[in-house]
């Protein structure tokens, strides 16, 4: 299975290439990435996540008894609607913590699926939310810089903290030592 890549390897901040629509070795990548996902409860993953830096994330915002994941190759955002709202976000490459970030509710995503045929995805609520995140790992931009100023800083700290009690992949926070 693949690694997830961990803040703060430099990959994370690197902007992904286009992929050629059609490509027939997309399908193995996504089909690795999606198994990484589900490997570590996550709803989302982009490629840079998993060390490649190609233009493809996999998205499962579907009930947890339910697996209907989502590939979308060179997604671009289309559209962005609604008051901003601010949110706590867990990510894969950043365990341990969540952060609040303002994101706009509802979202429109064109993008090629693994045939290389266009399409568009619309959606509010978390699908929304999943889209903007992946999409931002595409850009090079992980919960840090999605972050505010201060809240950054505290994320930071936070990440730090977590690092060091060990946090795994699809955590959003660490539990608390038990005590004997």
């Amino acid at each position: 299975m693949l690694k997830i890549i961990e803040s703060p390897d430099p990959i994370l901040n690197q902007v992904c290439e286009p992929c050629i629509p059609g490509d027939k070795s997309l399908k193995k990548l996504a089909k690795q990435m999606e198994k990484a996902m589900y490997a570590n409860d996550g709803v989302g993953i982009a490629a840079p996540q998993v060390g490649v830096l190609k233009r493809i994330i996999v998205i499962d915002v579907s009930p947890e008894d339910v697996r209907d994941p989502l590939v979308l190759v060179n997604p671009e955002i289309l559209e962005l609607s609604g008051d901003p709202e601010i949110e706590d976000e867990g990510c894969l490459s950043c365990p341990g913590i969540s952060v609040p970030i303002e994101r706009q509710p509802w979202a429109r995503v064109g993008f090629y699926d693994l045939d290389g045929e266009r399409w568009e995805v619309e959606g509010d609520g978390l699908l929304a939310r999943c889209l903007q995140h992946e999409i931002d790992h595409l850009d090079g931009k992980t919960l840090f810089e999605s972050a505010s100023p201060r809240e950054r800083i505290r994320a930071l700290s936070a990440y730090e903290a977590a690092k060091r009690a060990g946090a795994k992949p699809g955590q959003t926070s660490i539990p608390e030592p038990k005590v004997r």
